[in-house]
């Protein structure tokens, strides 16, 4: 039943990028010319799965390798500074963040990414470091009785039972990060925050729903299918 609600989703999601054509924007360059966007939903959609993808298969990497050294080391105060230190770069709001990386990195998908990398992070991080905490002792026991290394037990033991847990935590970060991937468009970035922006300069209802709902059903259809990769381990 899962996957033919997933299924259904991709329908949908197809039919908002597709069935909506063109997507033209009008902005005003600082000379006071008009500059007409034609660009394809689908082309603005690729964008976007882009903008939310690699920033959070970055901070997936990062996570489980801090995650793991963590676990590996046992010392519970660097556990919990870490998780604080990841904490307060998730306080901080996504547009100060993407607004204080432009003089470094420029307008365009870096800074988007830079702050999408950093709200990622936490949720990935914590539900790895529960994930491991959560094996059994009597498990790893067991598994250093059949002679395995402390690595070993981490690689071929404690990651797989941790795994339905640190996958919660991706699909939370995933999510987030499709979401506000729409701020992006506001220093350059491409993706759907595009349209909703153009949108909302010429009061264009129609293209605010251009961009919003292909968003809403990609959010959508990430949880579905991590939901469904989840049940099956």
């Amino acid at each position: 039943m899962r996957w033919v609600r997933i299924g259904i989703i991709a329908l949908l999601l197809a039919a908002s990028v597709f069935g909506f054509g063109l997507v033209e924007g009008i902005f005003e360059t600082p000379g006071g010319s008009r500059v007409i966007e034609r660009t394809p939903l689908y082309m603005l959609t690729w964008q976007h799965i882009q903008l939310s993808l690699l920033p959070t298969a970055a901070a997936l990497v990062l996570s489980l390798f801090l995650g793991c050294a963590l676990h590996f080391i046992g010392n519970s105060e660097l556990k919990g500074l870490m998780l604080s230190a990841c904490a307060i770069g998730e306080t901080f709001p996504s547009v100060a963040i993407i607004a204080l990386s432009v003089p470094a990195l420029g307008y365009g998908n870096l800074p988007c990414m830079l702050a999408l990398f950093i709200y990622a992070i936490l949720p990935i991080l914590r539900n790895t470091i529960t994930g491991l905490e959560e094996v059994s002792s009597g498990v790893r026991e067991a598994a250093k009785g059949v002679g395995m290394s402390r690595l070993q037990v981490l690689a071929q033991v404690e990651l797989p039972l941790a795994y339905p847990i640190i996958l919660a935590g991706l699909k939370v970060a995933l999510i987030i990060n499709i979401s506000a991937a729409t701020l992006g468009a506001s220093v350059g970035a491409g993706g759907l925050g595009v349209t909703i922006i153009s949108g909302i300069r010429t009061y264009d209802a129609l293209k605010v729903v251009k961009g919003t709902l292909p968003v809403l059903l990609m959010a959508l259809l990430a949880d579905s299918l991590l939901r469904a990769r989840n049940a099956d381990v």
